[in-house]
Order: structure tokens, then C-alpha cells, then sequence
């Protein structure tokens, strides 16, 4: 279903994507960043939060990463500022773009096991659909963040994969 090159494409542009925000975020005010906009996580920081708890869910599951301890609810605070949400944000796509350097196909195949927390059973998925998944996951919820950082009246770099700079894939 999925390939290794596939994986490592995503984990660069997923960390493209983080490093951008975080470029335009710099100098922000914290107001601006945690003003409940709305979405489904509140506010801008609120959602990228979501997003890096959400990576960090599924690394605990593909790569034995630490879980976090908070819930679903609680993500949107899982870091209390700008700063510590940017420093956490390089290292975990660091730490994606390793593991996705270093898998191999045969870890594609078969299925994961997990306790879900979202529907409170166990779940059983093809681990190339958990993978792709992940990978949905943060780009459907950086769409939100690019929403609301345009209402805000910023101008986040472009999202397009197709489209973007060779260096920023390799």
C-alpha cells in the first residue's frame, strides 16, 4: 500500500510544513497564539499542540516513544508556550525523520495493535493505514492552523506537496 520512500517523504515535508510555522510564528504575542478561534482545539497553539501530541501517539506505537500522559482533551495544552511547543516540535520531526530513515518495508506490513484512547477499546489496523494515518493526521489539522493564521491575518508559506522546493524532501 505504502512504501519506505513514501514514509520519508512525508516525515521531511511534515517537518518543512512545522519549520515554516515556525518561522512565521516567531514573535508572535502569546495572546495571538491562544486566542480560542473556534476550531475544534481552540486556538492556534492549542492545535499545534494537538498535532504534537498526536505524533507522539502514534510514535509510542511505531517506534517506542514515550506516551504522553495526557488525554485527548488535555492535548491542547501540552506545551504552555510558543517556545517550548517549537523546541519539542524540531526534535520530534528530528526523531520522525530517523525512524522513517531507518524503516524497512517488512515493518509496513501487518497489522498494529493499540488501546485506544478515543474509543476506549482496543483497536487492530494494517500498520500501512496507521502510518498513513499519521501522516493525515498532522496535515489535516496544519490546514486548520493555516485557517486560522490567515483570519489572523498572517501568511503561512504554501502547503502543497507537489509544489514543494526539491530541498525541503530530501
Amino acid at each position: 500500500m505504502i512504501s519506505v520512500d513514501y514514509v520519508q517523504v512525508m516525515a521531511r515535508y511534515n517537518a518543512w510544513q512545522n519549520n515554516g510555522l515556525i518561522d512565521l510564528l516567531q514573535g508572535v504575542d502569546a495572546e495571538a497564539l491562544t486566542k480560542d478561534r473556534g476550531a475544534f482545539f481552540g486556538s492556534i497553539l492549542g492545535t499545534l499542540n494537538h498535532i504534537l501530541w498526536g505524533d507522539r501517539i502514534w510514535m509510542a506505537r511505531f517506534d517506542d516513544w514515550t506516551k504522553p500522559t495526557l488525554g485527548i482533551a488535555e492535548s491542547p495544552t501540552l506545551c504552555p508556550t510558543f517556545d517550548a511547543w517549537s523546541a519539542d516540535r524540531v526534535r520530534a520531526d528530528g526523531r520522525i525523520k530517523v525512524w522513517a530513515d531507518k524503516l524497512s518495508p517488512a515493518r509496513l506490513r501487518g497489522d498494529l495493535t493499540w488501546m485506544s484512547g478515543a474509543t476506549g477499546r482496543e483497536m487492530a489496523k494494517p500498520i500501512a493505514i496507521c502510518v498513513t494515518h499519521f501522516f493525515n493526521h498532522q496535515t489535516h489539522h496544519r490546514g486548520q492552523v493555516h485557517a486560522m493564521l490567515t483570519s489572523a491575518g498572517l501568511k503561512p508559506q504554501m502547503t502543497d506537496l507537489a509544489l514543494a522546493p526539491a530541498d525541503a524532501l530530501v
